[in-house]
């Protein structure tokens, strides 16, 4: 949770649990890039959208959107043709689709 007018911090987490470092050094970082109003809960809540780290603040290797936007910073005079994948979730009386009404 952020309070009111703050920017999201840094925060840790467990890479093991998304196969993203092995449980013996399984420390990970995310770190917040961008901020967009939340569509799904409307009002005041925001969206984060992080990039994943190592504990040194490198890019982790399966951070992919590092290296397209040192790209995208390289050719910044140029038009891109190229596009982010975007994730789609279908709703159904305001849940996802197929989520149980008391999930």
């Amino acid at each position: 949770i952020v309070k009111s007018g703050k920017e999201p911090e840094i925060w840790g987490f467990d890479g093991s649990s998304t196969n993203q470092a092995p449980g013996s050094n399984s420390d990970c970082v995310l770190q917040p890039v961008f901020t967009v109003p939340d569509p799904l809960r409307g009002g005041d809540n925001v969206m984060v959208l992080c990039e994943v780290q190592l504990t040194d603040f490198t890019p982790h290797p399966t951070n992919t959107r590092a290296a397209a936007r040192k790209v995208a910073e390289k050719y910044a005079d140029m038009t891109p043709n190229f596009g982010i994948e975007q994730e789609y979730t279908f709703f159904q009386n305001g849940r996802p689709l197929g989520w149980p009404a008391t999930g």
